[in-house]
């Protein structure tokens, strides 16, 4: 048997096997976007994550530690395996070891510290292919809006007047991304609960979806045996009056896709009340509410 069939087994059965990798740093629903793509692709994604050196050595130091990253990368509803420490530039070595048969990445370049793509090996030999990258969102972006700390930045409409024009910076000065009724039906199960699902709600403004939150998921999940876990998401307007400053960084829309990416949500509400209705847990058959303190303490 040979190395490739011996590593995974996949393709003795026919399945596409597919290579994903990349730093996934405060990971995004663009990033959930692009691993999306690259599954429907295919049969089974297979997602490299490269350490925090790596990181450093060709982009500067991550946010988000390695241990972190790989944790979140796993928690998206799409991704079936998850390669930690794989390489910065991307080999066909790399992809036979992993019996993949392709690598997929976004219609944006990415460079080594030596100024090389670090897919061109692949790229020449064939087995790459191009995903739409997600407008209006990045890493840098949403650095950006934490730094600048304005309290408009999560609006869906670009502001020219004072606070914007003060900042002359190449980080962003709002959120540019237009979500859709399709891209919310591409993150959405679409499932309704079974007859023998507990349905858990749970709500938040769930801001910057990061490990503490995906603890919080992982906590609600295990509380029962058929979890469908239903999210509350609150009014960009709602979590800056209980949070203040520039909260939300990310508004309702961008949140919205966030929590759906996360293979422990079953639905969203979006525009969640503050305080829990019992007509809101009537119209959701709702059998348990529980908040973060409840479950992590």
């Amino acid at each position: 048997m040979d190395r490739v069939s011996e590593r995974n087994g996949g393709q003795l059965d026919g399945s596409v096997r597919v290579w994903c990798d990349g730093c996934y740093d405060m990971v995004h629903f663009g990033h959930a976007n692009q691993l999306r793509q690259a599954k429907a692709m295919g049969d089974v994604l297979v997602v490299g994550v490269h350490t925090d050196e790596e990181i450093t050595r060709h982009k500067g130091p991550p946010v988000f530690t390695e241990s972190e990253r790989y944790r979140m990368v796993k928690a998206i509803k799409w991704v079936d395996e998850v390669v930690e420490g794989a390489p910065y530039v991307t080999t066909i070595d790399t992809l036979d070891y992993h019996g993949c048969q392709f690598c997929v990445h976004g219609d944006d370049v990415t460079l080594t510290v030596d100024g090389k793509d670090t897919y061109e090996a692949v790229k020449k030999a064939g087995r790459y292919r191009e995903c739409q990258r997600t407008q209006g969102v990045s890493t840098t972006d949403l650095v950006g809006r934490m730094l600048l700390l304005t309290r408009t930045h999560h609006s869906y409409l670009q502001d020219d007047s004072s606070e914007y024009t003060k900042h002359t910076n190449n980080f962003s000065k709002g959120s540019r991304f237009f979500q859709t009724s399709q891209r919310i039906w591409q993150f959405s199960s679409g499932e309704e609960p079974r007859s023998e699902d507990t349905v858990i709600y749970v709500p938040g403004a769930f801001d910057l979806f990061h490990v503490g939150l995906l603890d919080f998921l992982m906590a609600v999940a295990v509380q029962c045996e058929n979890p469908y876990i239903i999210v509350g998401l609150h009014y960009d307007q709602e979590v800056n009056r209980y949070k203040g400053k520039n909260y939300p960084i990310m508004n309702i829309h961008e949140r919205t896709l966030s929590v759906l990416a996360c293979r422990y949500v079953s639905q969203a509400i979006i525009g969640a009340p503050y305080s829990v209705t019992a007509e809101l847990l009537d119209y959701f058959k709702v059998h348990v509410t529980l908040v973060f303190k409840q479950v992590c303490g």
